[in-house]
């Protein structure tokens, strides 16, 4: 039953344990219940843990992105030289996107030292724009 529970969760990482315990049942063995079946992951070392969020990135492009590193795998100093590099970045004026996590003790949930200050409409943000190349860095443009 482990080795079911086990590859129920890396068939579908985002299977709760009530559907792992459906994917396993069989009538020749009893029900695992979700707490067992929870026991058994955290031991397999499968936590339950926010997934990081990035960008998606169809197998078209990456197909293509790495067909261009390939290209220009052999390429030394002198052909880089001839590029500009270039990103932009938001700033929040307060606060973050996320959630913020704190450690605190139970009943000190309003000391103000576990306090996250807020303001009414987000508190703003700022767009950046800027290039660099081999030699030297360009401005940096807000971006309205």
């Amino acid at each position: 039953m482990d080795r079911n529970i086990l590859r129920a969760c890396r068939e579908d990482p985002r299977r709760t344990s009530t559907d792992i315990q459906v994917f396993v049942t069989s009538p020749n063995e009893p029900v695992p219940s979700k707490r067992t079946i929870r026991r058994r992951l955290q031991f397999a070392g499968l936590h339950g843990r926010r997934p990081v969020k990035k960008p998606l990135v169809s197998l078209k492009n990456r197909k293509a992105r790495v067909e261009w590193a390939k290209q220009h795998l052999s390429w030394g100093p002198r052909e880089w030289a001839n590029h500009i590099w270039s990103d932009e970045s938001k700033f929040n004026l307060l606060g973050t996107d996320g959630i913020q996590w704190i450690l605190r003790h139970i009943g000190s949930r309003f000391a103000p030292q576990y306090q996250c200050p807020t303001v009414k409409h987000g508190g703003g943000s700022v767009m950046v724009w800027g290039c660099f190349s081999d030699t030297s860095m360009g401005p940096l443009k807000r971006i309205v």
